[in-house]
């Protein structure tokens, strides 16, 4: 079992940065692939992006490439989301999640554990 806790969010104009931590607690967090989904109200969670166990690849929604960046401390237990050039329609609540798999995945159902979700709230 693994138990992911959110932090970081929080209220920022847009333009502003926010970075985002997931501190995982149980196993390991090492041995998991990990990813950020998002849910805005009134839609579906939707992916963000997306770490391998290493660390050393990534996969990014085309909304938030470039402007994202996902990074990990295994001896920590954690995983990041910094957040730059932030616009409204990057509200929403965002949810670490962490995948027993054997692949960098972008698809909702190959995750097995999941936070509670931390609130981003973008102004313009």
């Amino acid at each position: 079992q693994v138990q992911l806790v959110e932090s970081g969010g929080g209220s920022v104009q847009a333009g502003g940065s926010l970075r985002l931590s997931c501190v995982a607690s149980g196993r390991l967090v090492g041995g998991y692939y990990m990813g950020w989904f998002r849910q805005a109200p009134g839609k579906e969670r939707e992916f963000v992006a997306a770490i391998s166990r290493s660390g050393r690849n990534t996969d990014y929604a085309p909304s938030v490439k470039g402007r994202f960046t996902i990074s990990r401390d295994n001896a920590k237990n954690t995983m990041y989301l910094q957040m730059f050039s932030l616009q409204p329609e990057d509200t929403a609540v965002y949810y670490c999640a962490a995948d027993a798999g054997t692949w960098i995945t972008d698809r909702r159902d190959d995750y097995d554990y999941w936070g509670q979700g931390t609130q981003v709230t973008v102004s313009s």
